[in-house]
């Protein structure tokens, strides 16, 4: 009896394995984009996924903390407030409708882009239901003056408590640093000033603004054809006005000297921020500078910012360097975290292995390292729905190539020492980066 219950159980999981297995796309297997505009404006991009029986949505509009023209915290305020209420239903019956279906509803507000998404399985006694509440929450929002006042005051005190993290306190000063009075400088959550002096009646505005059609971007991936997307898009974002896409940001100025900042925190590690602006999305270096980047501080434990600061001298736990390309020149920023009595000489380590990289870029062997590395492991980061969606919004968004996804290994591989070499010689100066050292005194 027990040798056949456990070849029956044996015989489940290898069914249940080669099941879960079939869900897996082939390495080599790039995902089919389709995309289309609707008669409204709103940009569409579609990727077929019937492996599953689930659907995501990212509905994206331009309006991001860029856009708070002198009010920082309006767009995320406005994004916020979107399923606090909407068609009459308060946060609470949004919340249990959803729960009640099983689905997943969220709004989310950075820099430059606000974001509604939604997750629900595909068959239509779920999906359905889930559509109608994500159409009121993007096109019949409340903005009730109670939940704004309640959503005000617990950004308050979300503001007040990030300003107790060395982390947070160093990101938003190197921003403020390196961006000055460019749209990226402000901070996203807002100050504690400046969203006690926001209005009810600007939110409105910010919303009447940008989100409209022209305005959006509305990315799909799950278990249904190109009709029914068509149709499902119409639902959703059918009753947009039209609108006008939100105007092209001013480009970033070019830093003309380094600049450096200290800030006592009561706390026992130090957290450092090195950068200038480094690159834009689209940008014909993009690929010489992520490449060389890999070698230097991206490649986690294999770069050289990890070998000779963490490795050999045991200086910081934690550093790294990454670009983060927008729609200008975003930042390039190297990071680390150390003890408040070995912040000097972990930051000159860091300086000089960054030197010593634009000097002389990586060696061929550690070019070879990070090719094998970056192209291996980008099949995994789209092999999953939530990380397919997340490379169509940014396709979308920034207006790439629909063969961005097929291309990029082909870009990886085809990237030179000379490329790199001369890619990081004519965009990253050294000699000109802020520096930002939050933390307490030696």
């Amino acid at each position: 009896m027990e040798t056949r219950l456990a070849t029956a159980l044996s015989g489940f999981i290898s069914s249940l394995l080669l099941l879960c297995l079939s869900f897996i796309p082939a390495a080599h297997a790039m995902p089919d984009i389709q995309h289309w505009v609707t008669d409204n404006g709103v940009r569409v991009y579609f990727v077929p996924a019937p492996e599953l029986p689930m659907l995501d949505i990212n509905v994206t509009f331009a309006a991001g903390s860029v856009r708070d023209d002198g009010q920082p915290g309006l767009a995320r305020m406005t994004n916020t407030l979107l399923d606090m209420g909407a068609a009459g239903l308060s946060a609470d019956e949004i919340a249990t409708r959803i729960e009640s279906l099983g689905a997943e509803l969220s709004t989310s507000s950075v820099r430059e882009m606000a974001v509604v998404s939604l997750r629900s399985l595909s068959d239509k006694a779920h999906l359905e239901p889930a559509l109608a509440i994500l159409a009121d929450v993007i096109t019949r929002p409340n903005f009730d003056k109670k939940d704004f006042e309640r959503e005000r005051e617990r950004k308050l005190v979300g503001i007040r408590r990030s300003e107790q993290s060395p982390s947070t306190v160093a990101d938003y000063t190197f921003f403020q640093s390196v961006y000055g009075g460019h749209p990226y400088a402000h901070r996203v959550s807002g100050t504690e000033e400046s969203v006690k002096a926001l209005k009810l009646d600007a939110v409105k505005a910010f919303y009447k603004r940008y989100y409209v059609a022209h305005n959006a971007v509305v990315s799909l991936v799950g278990d249904l054809d190109r009709k029914a997307a068509e149709t499902l898009v119409g639902q959703i974002t059918g009753a947009l006005p039209a609108g006008k896409r939100a105007a092209a940001l001013p480009p970033v100025p070019v830093l003309k000297q380094a600049f450096e900042e200290r800030i006592v925190h009561p706390s026992t590690q130090t957290h450092v921020r090195m950068g200038a602006p480094g690159m834009h999305r689209g940008d014909p270096d993009y690929f010489s500078l992520y490449v060389g980047n890999h070698v230097l501080g991206g490649g986690g434990l294999v770069s050289r910012l990890h070998e000779e600061v963490r490795e050999q001298r045991g200086l910081s736990y934690s550093v790294n360097s990454y670009f983060s390309p927008m729609e200008q020149d975003g930042p390039y920023l190297l990071s680390l975290q150390t003890r408040n009595d070995q912040v000097g000489e972990a930051l000159a380590v860091m300086r000089k292995t960054l030197q010593d990289f634009v000097d002389k870029g990586p060696t061929e062997a550690e070019l070879v390292a990070a090719k094998k590395n970056i192209t291996g492991g980008f099949p995994l980061r789209i092999a999953s729905n939530s990380g397919i969606i997340s490379h169509l919004n940014m396709i979308g968004f920034y207006d790439l190539p629909l063969d961005y996804l097929d291309t990029f290994n082909d870009k990886v591989t085809a990237v030179t020492q000379q490329q790199i070499n001369d890619a990081f010689r004519r965009r990253v100066s050294p000699e000109t980066m802020v520096t930002i050292i939050v933390g307490g005194e030696n």
